[in-house]
């Protein structure tokens, strides 16, 4: 059987966009994980896939003439603090497919080894981060959060060197596109007015088409741009998740989420958890990333600006009434989240204090975020013919409050509510649970994965991949996979890759 075939339409931009490299052959690729139904869904065959041939392709050991591999070149605002040159340091696009709508998605090799870009790295993954990766990227695609998607995690047979050594892996990553904002930001800072006009361009036709036919493409793209991540971050928030490196570098032009270094998921709920060994100042904490998110695209703005007016005056006009938007699209989006997880039929002021007072008991009480509200679905009144359920203090209690008096006293609150909205308390469960995970990718589940595979032992990981595919459903399987951590479980930082 052929190898696939790949197109190059970010490689068939000028040179200054990316660097041509191929990847460093390792010892002994072996595939650990492949994502079947992701494969498929690119027109790729698995079984060709899961031969010694697609391995090789998998481990950059063996790549088809047709393909053209490049290491992408961006730059980056990180923790608040610009860096003209980044670039692909250990991530080799090899080119894109399209799905069965025709879109096309790039596929990317990372730790595929050095690059231009590394700057004295070794342009290699350790099997943790990879597996990390490919739990929680395809975690957040099964709770329907746009994110990169991992098609397969392969072992190199050879070590990578840490604090410790480790052994060595590389994880194909799929995206709708790896542009970033720092991309922009490349040309931007070098004043190559040029190179923004053909990003815009590229970015347009690739991914918002629709702003082609607006008097100002570039502004129209920002406008594509903020109110996609005017609905992401609300969507990863209503999952509990803390990006950990919400850098410019790290904001898509797609709208997906991108980079699962030291990301984590929250246990008990805090808004000013974090969990990144690297945010010192708490700069990417739970509840600070939406002012995060309107900072990166102000960051983006700023890239654009030759392209939005005549005069300088003009453009800042332009941008800052774009930017201006964000705030009540993310707003919007939030209230709709709140809403769902709550199971109300409309949101209003009382419905948001409603949600505001239980995230508040929730932080003071240290409940835990996932389980409290997947105990909603408990807590709905009995309708007709129902038998009665458990007492609200208990299930406070079994979720973390230390006061379940507290959470008691909020649900009869709520339960009022839906009383006046006239819900059918079977049509209120529904909803809930098809929007309150019973499974989140938990930190020390992750760990767990991690520290076996290091011994050659992917069993934790296969049974985590396979208990998150369906997160909404209750399986008494997994039943492990969704209990809160003990104390000494505990997780309190998670580590860049690199």
């Amino acid at each position: 059987m052929a190898a696939p075939s790949f197109e190059s339409t970010y490689a068939a931009l000028p040179e200054r966009f990316h660097a041509r490299i191929a990847p460093t052959p390792v010892a002994a690729p072996r595939l650990l994980r492949l994502n079947s139904a992701l494969a498929e869904s690119l027109g790729l065959d698995p079984g060709w896939l899961a031969s010694p041939e697609g391995v090789a392709l998998l481990a950059g050991n063996s790549i088809p003439e047709s393909v053209r591999p490049v290491a992408m070149a961006y730059a980056g605002h990180q923790f608040g603090n610009f860096t003209p040159q980044l670039g692909d340091g250990r991530a080799i696009l090899l080119g894109e497919r399209r799905d069965r709508a025709g879109r096309l998605f790039d596929v990317q090799l990372k730790g595929a080894g050095p690059t231009p870009f590394s700057r004295q790295g070794d342009g290699r993954a350790a099997i943790g981060p990879v597996l990390r990766e490919y739990v929680v990227s395809e975690a957040m695609a099964a709770l329907g959060i746009p994110t990169t998607r991992a098609l397969a995690a392969v072992a190199s047979g050879e070590p990578v060197y840490r604090e410790t050594p480790l052994p060595g892996a590389i994880l194909t990553r799929v995206a709708r596109s790896h542009l970033r904002v720092g991309t922009f930001e490349f040309f931007a800072s070098r004043g190559d007015d040029e190179a923004l006009r053909m990003l815009v361009d590229y970015a347009i036709e690739r991914l918002h088409p629709d702003a082609a036919g607006a008097e100002r493409p570039a502004l129209a793209l920002f406008e594509a741009v903020m109110g996609a991540h005017a609905t992401l971050v609300p969507q990863w928030l209503g999952v509990g998740f803390v990006h950990g490196v919400m850098n410019t570098d790290n904001t898509s032009i797609s709208g997906e989420t991108i980079d699962y270094g030291p990301c984590a998921f929250l246990d008990a709920y805090h808004p000013g958890q974090t969990f990144s060994s690297i945010d010192h100042a708490g700069r990417y904490a739970y509840g600070r990333q939406p002012g995060i998110a309107a900072w990166n695209l102000a960051r983006f703005a700023e890239t654009l600006l030759p392209l939005l007016g005549e005069t300088q005056e003009a453009q800042i006009a332009a941008a800052q009434a774009v930017l201006d938007r964000f705030e009540p699209r993310f707003q919007e989006s939030w209230r709709d989240v709140l809403r769902r997880k709550l199971g109300l039929a409309r949101i209003d002021d009382a419905g948001l204090t409603l949600a505001s007072d239980l995230l508040d008991a929730m932080a003071e009480q240290r409940a835990d975020f996932t389980q409290t509200f997947r105990a909603l679905v408990e807590c709905v009144e009995a309708g007709e013919g129902d038998a009665p359920g458990r007492d609200p203090r208990e299930i406070g209690a079994a979720v973390g409050f230390s006061e379940p008096e507290a959470f008691a006293s909020w649900i009869a609150r709520w339960r009022a509510r839906l009383r006046e909205e006239e819900q059918r308390p079977e049509d209120v469960r529904a909803s809930l649970r098809a929007v309150n995970p019973a499974r989140i990718p938990r930190n020390h589940r992750i760990e767990e994965a991690i520290v076996a595979a290091r011994e050659d032992d992917l069993r934790p990981f296969e049974r985590l991949v396979e208990g998150l595919a369906r997160p909404f459903d209750d399986d008494p399987r997994f039943e492990d996979l969704a209990r809160a951590p003990e104390p000494h479980e505990v997780v309190r930082q998670t580590f860049c890759g690199t």
